[in-house]
């Protein structure tokens, strides 16, 4: 049983799954929020992605958005999510902050 599982990992049958890994990058101020790019490497593109903080009730409230969209350049990709960040705060303003994830 253990040659079984010797071959299945020589073969690639028992490797780790990808863990997706998230840029870090600066946070910008914007129209009263805080807002962050950070887009998550998949398989070697990058997801848009990142945050929106705020404050709500005294408290400092951090949304993360998730979207479909990729690119295989890092700029262009942290870009993009500071953009789409950019754009969620000018649609929906100080109600997204009654959210949990965007």
């Amino acid at each position: 049983m253990a040659i079984g599982k010797f071959f299945k990992f020589l073969l690639g049958g028992e490797s780790k799954p990808s863990v997706p890994k998230e840029l870090k990058c600066d946070v910008i101020d914007y129209n009263g929020f805080k807002v962050e790019p950070a887009p998550i490497v998949e398989d070697g593109k990058f997801r848009t992605a990142g945050y929106v903080s705020g404050e709500l009730d005294g408290e400092t409230k951090r949304i993360q958005f998730i979207r479909a969209d990729q690119s295989a350049d890092k700029q262009v990709a942290i870009d993009h999510s500071l953009s789409k960040a950019k754009q969620i705060v000018d649609e929906q303003g100080q109600k997204l902050l009654n959210r949990e994830q965007l």
